[in-house]
């Protein structure tokens, strides 16, 4: 991984595949976005530096926001970008259990001129609010529970009555790790496998 300099990532790449100082590294694809992004960014004040492969840009030691690279796109990720007042709308989740990240794509030049003001202003409101050193809080969401385990609870009270004793992240951990497998009967046996820590009072990661 490359954790020397912003400079050698945007010459070599960011170094977590074997397209490492390559031609085929994605961070090529997008070197002339990250070099306007990476002036629009410095330009805040942040502090510069290098984490997970990438260029991260941080304040009193917090991390507000980085470049990085993928194959479609590159993209400002906004480390509580949940928090930032995005009326247009163009904040993406980066997964589907993402909390807090946020990210805003430039999947072309034309995208990267059409969006440069928003990214300015949504990395000046990121600054602001790390200065104030407010803390992002966000409510648990309602993850649908996978039918395996509803099943499991319509013939097993005790176990339905525990999990409602769960919090909701104790609550969210087993039904992600069930709801991972692809198949039923795969579910069925994680429910199995999930059933003693949740009469326990356990998160799924809990042991």
């Amino acid at each position: 991984m490359n954790r020397t300099s912003v400079e050698a990532y945007l010459r070599d790449g960011c170094g977590r595949c074997d397209k490492y100082q390559t031609p085929a590294c994605k961070v090529h694809r997008w070197t002339a976005i990250l070099v306007e992004l990476r002036t629009l960014v410095r330009a805040s004040g942040l502090v510069e530096e290098m984490k997970w492969g990438s260029p991260c840009y941080t304040l009193d030691g917090r991390n507000v926001v980085m470049l990085v690279a993928f194959k479609d796109a590159c993209a400002l990720q906004f480390m509580e970008g949940a928090a930032l007042v995005d009326d247009e709308g163009l904040l993406e989740a980066p997964g589907p259990n993402s909390r807090f990240v946020r990210s805003l794509r430039f999947r072309s030049a034309e995208e990267f001129e059409a969006r440069k003001d928003l990214a300015a202003r949504l990395v000046a409101q990121a600054r602001v609010r790390a200065h104030s050193g407010t803390k992002l809080t966000v409510e648990p969401a309602d993850d649908p529970i996978p039918v395996e385990l509803e099943r499991r609870f319509a013939a097993d009270p005790a176990l339905s009555s525990a999990f409602e004793a769960l919090t909701p992240g104790r609550r969210r951990s087993h039904i992600l790790h069930i709801a991972g497998a692809k198949q039923s009967e795969t579910r069925a046996r994680r429910v199995d496998r999930c059933a003693p820590d949740i009469l326990a009072g356990r998160g799924f990661h809990e042991r």
